[in-house]
């Protein structure tokens, strides 16, 4: 059996550059996200915040941070305990915009797991939609 792989794409009428500070910023991703205290960059924590509940939600290390192209950082939430998965975005420069493509891996494989799993590939689903609608709000046409 193998791991679970999570891959989402969506297009944005912005450039990468827009995009990249949608990803990375403390601002921008409150609006579609969870809040981090500082702005990601690569060899630091990864630390994000509930909106409302200020809790902690999130957290890993960004691993890698070229922008505007390429963000690689780990991801855990407490139903993963220990668990280490990696979530991948590559941002590419389309006609009219940017699309962006996610790949979250290293999800657990088990039976007791796949909730997990279901709950993560819903959740990148709306948060997705949520940052569209941000984005587009926020980048005039």
């Amino acid at each position: 059996m193998t791991s679970p792989i999570l891959r989402k794409t969506i297009f944005l009428k912005a450039s990468r550059a827009e995009v990249w500070a949608f990803l990375t910023e403390p601002e921008h991703l409150a609006k579609w996200f969870h809040a981090p205290k500082q702005t990601l960059a690569e060899g630091q924590k990864l630390e994000l915040y509930g909106a409302t509940s200020g809790d902690l939600l999130i957290w890993g290390e960004v691993k890698v941070a070229r922008p505007p192209e390429y963000l690689e950082h780990t991801f855990t939430v407490k139903p993963m305990g220990d668990a280490v998965s990696i979530v991948k975005w590559t941002l590419t420069e389309v006609a009219g915009g940017t699309q962006l493509s996610l790949e979250h891996s290293g999800l657990p494989a088990t039976v007791d797991g796949f909730g997990l799993v279901l709950s993560l590939d819903k959740g990148w689903d709306e948060h997705f939609g949520q940052m569209r609608e941000a984005l587009h709000d926020a980048v005039p046409a």
